[in-house]
Order: structure tokens, then sequence, then C-alpha cells
């Protein structure tokens, strides 16, 4: 029989341990070059917007929100009482801009709470001396911040005369406070809940 090999040349001995006519020996475990899952070469980095396997990457439990970032939707977090309460004394005789849902609704909150401590700090001193000044002082914010609502739902702010209409009227004003605003600038400015990058503005 013909040496495969060639004349002159050895066929090779041993087993399968030897590396017959050239040919390869197999490939390490993941692949030439390649590192197994979750394990990186030397050298090598993560790819931009990359995480290892197993770290969370940003929004991701544990982990902190990329800045600017406001969800899915791009809509900010909800503001909370004291935020609330804050933005609209600050904005106190403002009756320009809009206001978000949850601005109008933690005020008009705390207005009752204030009115109720005044009412019950009245009745121990016998006049009702406190509840009038928490009345008159959070009057005219309490009408500001109701026509910049009713702005961010694309109304004009006058519609809060309406409530001169018994019953009627400040059912429907409301309604009109309870619905979302428009996402998109309007005649009254950009939305409060969908600024460009998230995020409220901070009172």
């Amino acid at each position: 029989m013909t040496n495969p090999t060639g004349p002159g040349q050895d066929q090779p001995q041993g087993g399968g341990d030897q590396n017959p006519w050239g040919t390869p020996p197999p490939p390490p475990p993941g692949g030439y070059g390649q590192q197994p899952y979750g394990q990186q070469g030397y050298g090598q980095q993560p790819g931009y917007g990359q995480q290892p396997y197993g770290q969370p990457g940003y929004g991701q439990q544990g982990y902190p929100a990329a800045p600017g970032y406001a969800g899915p939707a791009g809509a900010s977090p909800q503001l909370d009482i004291a935020t609330a309460v804050r933005s609209v004394l600050n904005q106190y005789a403002v009756f320009t801009g809009r206001a978000r849902r949850s601005e109008f609704w933690w005020f008009y909150l705390a207005n009752v709470l204030a009115s109720i401590v005044a009412s019950v700090v009245d009745q121990a001193i016998g006049a009702p001396l406190l509840q009038i000044i928490v009345a008159l002082g959070l009057l005219i914010p309490g009408l500001a911040v109701g026509a910049r609502r009713l702005h961010d739902t694309g109304k004009s702010g006058w519609w809060q005369l309406i409530a001169l209409v018994p019953l009627v009227g400040i059912i429907l004003l409301i309604v009109w406070w309870a619905q979302d605003g428009d996402p998109a600038p309007n005649q009254h400015g950009p939305s409060p809940k969908y600024l460009a990058g998230g995020g409220y503005p901070a009172y």
C-alpha cells in the first residue's frame, strides 16, 4: 500500500492525541479568541451601552437611573406634597404658565388640612382669627394654581368663574382639574409633565 505521507516519510505513530496530516486541534471552550459568556479577556472592555453579565445597567434595580431619564413615556415623576406646596407658594400670584395635576391636588389637600388646623385653633381660643388669615393668605395662590391647571388642559383660566354657577359649575371645574394635561406645548407654554430631558423644575 502506498504511504499517504509521501515517500521517505514515516506514518505517525501513537493514539488519537497526535495530529496526523495537519488536522487542527479541537477549539478551546468558547471558541478561538472568545471567552466564556460573562467573562472578559485581557484588555477587553464591554462595549458602549453594554454591561458585564450579571451586572445591572442604567434604570435597573440596584443602579441609579441615567441622568435625565424619566421613564418609557418621558414623563417626569409626580410631585410630593412638600414640593407641590413650595412650587405654588413660590408662584404666589403667577397666573401664567401651566400646572400639572399632582401640583394642584397636593396643594388643595394642604389647603384643606391648613383650614382644619386653623379651625381647631380658633375653637380653642374662641375667635375665628386664624381661619380668616389662612383663607385670605391662600386665596390668591389657590386661584393662580387653578388657572395654571386649566392652562395645562388647554383652557383659559377665566373658566374658574364658572364656579359661580350653583352646583354645575364646581362639578365641571373638578372634572377639568382632574384631566391630564396636554403632552405637547400649547398656547400657555410647554408641559410641566413632559419637560425636555425629564424631571420637573426645582422649587
